[in-house]
């Protein structure tokens, strides 16, 4: 073996989805489903019900059925005079027993608040992109997910007893931030630790078990009579029993080997030997693959953000997936958090957008690995065809609800697909000197979606085919822009800086 070889080879010898590796895999996502249920569960927290003005008369108990017609907000004087709601409002509780909208208010002049929490929410989810991407680039992908563990634990509980709004946002906030710690690191970790012909599945299935978190999340709503603060914590307490991973997780052998800390990927390989089964690595060639040789330089330095862009290839490249992770998270969660929009029951079109990721991500695992396929046309296909179908709601009639709930839920189906391409995709393209900083960062651009979602969905109130018709024309946009990504198929990770800028150039 030459001292050029990389990682890979050392998995290719050990296996490049062992035993182990699969037992590590499916320890290391269970937690992940907690954290898709905190970001999902705002349709159930948050829930914006039919709702009536409480009139002079009315106690604080009464029903939401009444014999005249009351509007939202607003109701007739005894002068006949139409005055805004002064005494508070009656919510229609035949779905939902309880959410914060009902708690505090969130309607009429204060809807703006209810997308003010989720925004914030998913503002902390950028925020926490890019510190648990920094944490676990210098420090290691280990401690900084068993911290995003614990603060999610703790501010989890301080969610669901909040007193009032702000104290309620601004834990939603911190918990929003964890999530990157969860899954980010979590991602990384695992692509991290599987050869090249195994990318593809465990890019793919970890994906499930977000998809896993719809339905649990759903059917725990379901069964607390949508009681949204018993929700909030009955989704919290399980996080605590995560912070046994302490004893059982592993640090990643490239991150080790990134930092110079020789003696402990050493280690870590003689152990993951053992477990899956296979003949150690004679010394010799061990110590050639990690560079212990007489040429082995110094460690690399602690990658920056501004490293993403010090090459002009790299550069574009960034910005390109940057552009692509905005409009993928834009576009899902303000799909997903939309679902109480689109008439019928709330509950069962949850149920629905959650189903159609089963789909997609199967698609994905069908075609990712096909040769004249591979990740940057199946992105770019994914994106245009979503976008289409969100666009064309644009020539929709008002009273053909059916038409755009069915083009809404293909759009949805398309964009989980390439939501889930854009991750395997990236991880692929960023060298490992910026892997998770890369990966951070282009998950902060993907939160930025995230933030306007909820904003962009109020323009429903107006027009409901406008929010769509804007993610169709930023997905199609985007669908065009990936052709321009190298293809990732079967090749080696990249694994400098210079590396990362020679990358598919050969193509």
């Amino acid at each position: 073996m030459s001292p050029n070889n990389s990682f890979d080879d050392i998995l290719l010898h050990l296996g490049e989805f062992g035993p182990y590796q699969r037992r590590i895999y499916f320890l290391l996502f269970i937690p992940t489903i907690f954290s898709a249920m905190q970001k999902l569960s705002w349709v159930f927290l948050g829930a914006n019900v039919p709702h009536r003005c409480r009139l002079p008369d009315e106690f604080a108990n009464a029903t939401f059925q009444l014999d005249t017609k009351v509007e939202s907000c607003s109701y007739l004087n005894d002068q006949g005079i139409a005055v805004a709601c002064d005494r508070g409002w009656i919510y229609d509780r035949t779905v939902f027993g309880s959410s914060a909208v009902m708690d505090w208010d969130l309607v009429c002049e204060n809807k703006s608040s209810r997308a003010t929490a989720q925004s914030l929410f998913m503002l902390g989810v950028l925020i926490g992109s890019y510190a648990f991407g920094a944490l676990s680039d210098k420090f290691g992908r280990k401690p900084a997910f068993m911290a995003s563990i614990l603060i999610q634990a703790a501010f989890g509980i301080l969610s669901g007893i909040a007193p009032n709004y702000w104290t309620f946002v601004l834990a939603r906030m911190v918990i929003g931030m964890t999530t990157s710690g969860v899954f980010l690191v979590s991602y990384v970790l695992a692509m991290e630790m599987v050869g090249p012909s195994y990318r593809v599945i465990a890019g793919t299935l970890c994906q499930y078990y977000y998809t896993l978190g719809f339905f649990i999340i759903a059917a725990t709503a379901y069964y607390l009579n949508f009681d949204w603060q018993l929700l909030q914590i009955v989704l919290t307490v399980p996080t605590a029993l995560f912070l046994a991973y302490w004893w059982i997780m592993p640090e990643s052998v490239r991150w080790l080997i990134q930092k110079g800390r020789m003696d402990e990927a050493q280690r870590q390989i003689r152990w993951v030997a053992k477990r899956n089964g296979v003949d150690e690595i004679p010394d010799q060639d061990l110590e050639e693959l990690l560079g212990k040789n007489e040429d082995h330089e110094a460690p690399i330095k602690n990658a920056g953000l501004l490293d993403l862009f010090k090459t002009p290839r790299l550069r574009m490249r960034t910005l390109n997936l940057f552009f692509s992770w905005f409009v993928n998270s834009g576009t899902y969660y303000g799909l997903s958090l939309n679902t109480s929009n689109m008439g019928g029951d709330p509950y069962w079109n949850f149920l629905l957008s959650g189903f159609v990721e089963i789909p997609a991500y199967a698609f994905n695992l069908l075609v990712l690995n096909r040769p004249f396929i591979g990740r940057r046309l199946t992105l770019s296909g994914c994106l245009s065809v979503g976008g289409l179908a969100l666009f064309a709601t644009l020539f929709v009639p008002s009273n053909q609800t059916w038409v755009l709930i069915a083009l809404t839920t293909f759009g949805k189906l398309a964009i989980t697909a390439s939501y889930g391409v854009v991750y395997i995709f990236s991880a692929e393209i960023y060298p490992t000197e910026v892997r998770n900083m890369g990966m951070g960062a282009s998950s902060m651009c993907a939160r930025i979606g995230g933030i306007l979602c909820p904003y962009l969905n109020l323009l429903g109130d107006y027009w409901t085919a406008l929010p769509l018709i804007v993610y169709g024309s930023l997905a199609l946009l985007a669908g065009v822009l990936a052709l321009l990504l190298p293809e990732t198929l079967n090749k080696k990770l990249p694994e400098t800086l210079e590396d990362g800028e020679n990358f598919g150039t050969e193509e």
